[in-house]
């Protein structure tokens, strides 16, 4: 018989349990916190959770019950769950009005968790606070300051600014360090309100309290940042810093504030970052603090992490001033201490700190090179990054060579993710410090194989514009890579992009006999490496433009092999890309010109600018470089889609401006007569495509045409009708996390008006970058209006996406 009662007393606990009521006594918090870590689902934690809200609720309606506090701890509970709290905002502000202490903690602990300043009952809030902040018991004076500094508003600042100064007058340490970080928060949301604190914090540096030292230093340095005549005011105390700066580093042992050794780290720390601000930029007061930088700098035990961190603040603080150059080589050397270190954290921190302090002391720095080239090897990604990155910082005319050959060793194996920034940088360094031409495209040549297919656009546009610019360089490079193509024929799509544009304009000088190669070349060997590049599914697109493009100008210079090079020229005319089909078609016409092709296939005029020139200006910021930046970049898509036609007559011409041509080139300049009187196709390079001027500063309102999946693309009128012809501009955004290939955009316009478009500056879009395309809209009509649809194409993450849009009207049109 007492058995059943036993289970059936039992069996009305559990329940009682679960419905949160025990006899009127709510649930505790740790049976709470216990049912919550029991569900098995987010459903089942909903469940305990609405449950008890809804009890808590309820007894919030009796203002006489007993359990207040243990509901409001219960609800700052579910508050750090995520799960809505707010209805407890009220009963907050009735226990923090309690007399009793217990009833106050749990009332501001629930105002700084549940409250902020947008709060309705903010009046409320300051009110208990300015009664609280005068209370005679310090304990309740201390939670009014804490909830202050955690949710104090600009009104709530001005109203109780002079309450908290005069805390800090008083005598209690107790209340002084927390009235010190109060007026550090007040600060920092009402900076005009420092005025108030100016005058009591400078007698907060003299107490012996660390606790107030502390908050004193901290509250200090955040006026001296926010201030010039406050920073001045306080640079008069730097020598009472000093002295206990230098008391904490030769006091002895002290339980109350050693950490391994070292008496208190913490207020170390705080002074050398306010010694930091105080020295920046004045040689008196760095004269002042540079004797006891150095002895923490040599006094200071490593063996600890604590000691490692006071070093690190000295040594920021010593590269901010104006120190002395053997203090900062003295820093230098502890930084490379650092990196020899086990610690990954303690590495990567010598690391950065070496790259932001490479421009203070090169030399001291650069002392420390091979024990930065050795953590290339580091197993830890981020320790990689910033060593490869502390590298290029490091290098010069005279260790140009060596650091090469240790970067490229590191690019034989480094992830995907350093390739494409190596690759950049490795341009950038050997162009600036290269001993001669030659030794400069051989590493770029080995960068370019190395790096593979994460060799940015730029990179070969550089590349090509460097072969084009230097005359006696041309005979070189073109024989070396063409070997290099042989080589390695599919792996480096950018290098074959580099060289078969080289081979397309020179490759004429290949059959020359050099000292550089031997053994002679002969056009069917040439042609051989297109034939077994061009028909592989591992080229890419791009790699197949540029080839076909060469091949067109080989037939003006191979003479022996034109049927081969027309052979591999029509090979595309039904590619499912549009851009390598029409490139086939276009171009098996232009060989069929006769007189007219040798002028259009011409070599093309020397290019001067580069891309990566005008971005170095801000690489060399960051490490150390000082290059200057030119006037007009060059893209990877004008050099494939620029041709010199020849002449200006025949550019003009073709732009519609060639009236003053001679009558001889006026009957072959209209392009648009190799194919009829048929409407050129989309995407033409040949009207209006090849050797087209750089376009002017776009002046009018882009429409955005299409904006979905995170790809945005915008039209934009570059010039208005001129001659009865409009040049707009094609700009599409990837806004995705992911990298767009194959980009493909096409336009159509009413059969009133004609379009050409020309090569995008690149097909693929990388995340938060953008990719251009101009084109030209021809009209029949006079006075009618352009009207124009669109549709793009590309791949991402292995699926091909499409979008189409539509213009009505076109601002500038």
């Amino acid at each position: 018989m007492a058995t059943a009662v036993e289970l059936a007393i039992e069996k009305i606990d559990e329940y009682k349990s679960k419905i949160g009521r025990t006899l009127g006594t709510p649930m505790r918090l740790r049976d709470l916190i216990r049912q919550v870590r029991a569900a098995r689902t987010m459903a089942e934690e909903r469940a305990v959770v609405d449950r008890e809200s809804a009890n808590i609720r309820e007894s919030f309606r009796d203002d006489d019950s007993p359990w207040k506090c243990r509901n409001i701890a219960k609800l700052l509970y579910i508050h750090m769950l995520g799960y809505p709290a707010h209805f407890g905002q009220m009963e907050c502000m009735k226990l923090v009005a309690h007399p009793r202490f217990t009833d106050k903690r749990i009332g501001y602990l629930g105002a700084m968790l549940l409250l902020d300043e947008r709060s309705e009952v903010h009046l409320l809030v300051t009110n208990s606070l300015k009664n609280d902040l005068t209370c005679s018991t310090q304990f309740v004076s201390g939670l009014a300051l804490c909830t202050l500094g955690s949710i104090c508003s600009a009104e709530m600042c001005r109203d109780l600014a002079n309450e908290v100064e005069k805390i800090i007058k008083q005598n209690n340490a107790y209340l002084k360090k927390k009235a010190a970080l109060c007026a550090f928060r007040i600060v920092r949301k009402v900076p005009e309100l420092m005025e108030v604190f100016i005058p009591c914090t400078r007698s907060l540096l003299g107490e012996k309290n660390h606790g107030v030292l502390m908050g004193a230093t901290t509250l200090v340095t955040e006026m001296c940042e926010r201030s010039p005549d406050v920073l001045n005011h306080f640079k008069k105390l730097v020598p009472n810093l000093v002295r206990i700066l230098k008391n904490l580093l030769m006091s002895g042992y002290s339980p109350e504030h050693d950490v391994t050794g070292i008496s208190d780290p913490f207020l170390q720390v705080k002074i050398l970052r306010l010694l930091r601000v105080l020295g920046k930029d004045d040689v008196r007061v760095t004269e002042e603090m540079n004797d006891i930088l150095a002895q923490v700098a040599t006094n200071t035990e490593t063996a600890k992490n604590v000691g490692n961190a006071i070093l690190y603040e000295t040594v920021l603080t010593i590269m901010e001033i104006k120190s002395e150059s053997g203090l900062r080589i003295l820093a230098v050397n502890i930084l490379g201490r650092f990196l020899l270190n086990t610690d990954k954290n303690i590495r990567y921190v010598a690391l950065n700190t070496l790259l932001k302090t490479v421009h203070v002391d090169y030399q001291a720095v650069q002392r420390h090179r091979n024990v930065v080239v050795e953590c290339l090897k580091d197993p830890d990604i981020s320790i990689r990054k910033r060593a490869m990155e502390l590298c290029f910082a490091l290098m010069n005319r005279t260790n140009i060579a060596i650091m090469t050959k240790e970067v490229l060793i590191f690019l034989e194996t480094a992830d995907a993710e350093f390739k494409s920034e190596c690759a950049s940088r490795m341009y950038i360094a050997t162009e600036r410090f290269s001993p001669n031409h030659e030794w400069h495209l051989d590493t770029m040549i080995t960068v370019l194989r190395l790096a593979g297919k994460y060799v940015p656009d730029e990179v070969v546009s550089c590349m090509i514009q460097m072969i084009s610019a230097n005359e006696q360089l041309q005979s070189y490079a073109v024989s070396q890579l063409y070997h290099a193509a042989q080589r390695d024929a599919i792996n480096a799509q950018p290098l074959l992009q580099v060289a078969f544009w080289t081979i397309g304009e020179f490759g004429d000088l290949l059959l020359q006999p050099t000292d550089v190669d031997s053994t002679p070349i002969s056009e069917a060997d040439v042609i051989s490496v297109f034939e077994s590049v061009l028909p592989s599914a591992l080229t890419s697109l791009m790699t197949k433009c540029y080839a076909v493009t060469a091949l067109a100008k080989l037939a003006t210079r191979f003479h022996s092999s034109e049927e081969r090079i027309s052979a591999l020229v029509r090979m595309n005319q039904a590619h499912i890309q549009l851009e390598l089909q029409q490139r086939s078609v276009e171009f098996n016409v232009i060989m069929n010109l006769g007189e007219l092709r040798d002028g259009l296939l011409e070599r093309m005029p020397m290019i001067t600018h580069n891309s990566l020139n005008a971005a170095a200006p801000s690489m060399a910021e960051d490490d150390g470089f000082s290059a200057s930046s030119p006037d007009v970049p060059v893209t990877n898509g004008d050099l494939l889609g620029d041709l010199n036609l020849g002449g200006s007559d025949y550019n003009e011409d073709l732009l519609g401006g060639g009236g003053n041509a001679p009558a001889a080139q006026q009957s072959n300049s209209n392009i648009l007569d190799i194919f009829g009187d048929s409407t050129p196709a989309p995407n033409s390079d040949i009207d209006f495509g090849i050797g087209t001027p750089a376009a002017k500063e776009p002046t009018f309102q882009p429409v955005i045409v299409i904006n979905a999946n995170g790809v945005e693309v915008q039209i934009q009128v570059i010039s208005g009708w001129n001659n009865e012809r409009a040049r707009l501009k094609m700009t599409a955004f990837n806004n995705s996390s992911f990298t767009f290939t194959n980009f493909n955009f096409l336009a159509a316009v009413t059969k009133a008006f004609d379009i050409a478009l020309e090569p995008p500056s690149s097909p693929n879009i990388q995340p938060n970058e953008h990719s251009t395309q101009f084109m030209t809209i021809i009209r029949k009509v006079p006075n009618t209006t352009a009207r124009m649809k669109t549709r793009i194409s590309y791949i991402v993450n292995g699926g091909e996406r499409t979008g189409e849009g539509s213009v009505n009207e076109f601002p500038g049109l």
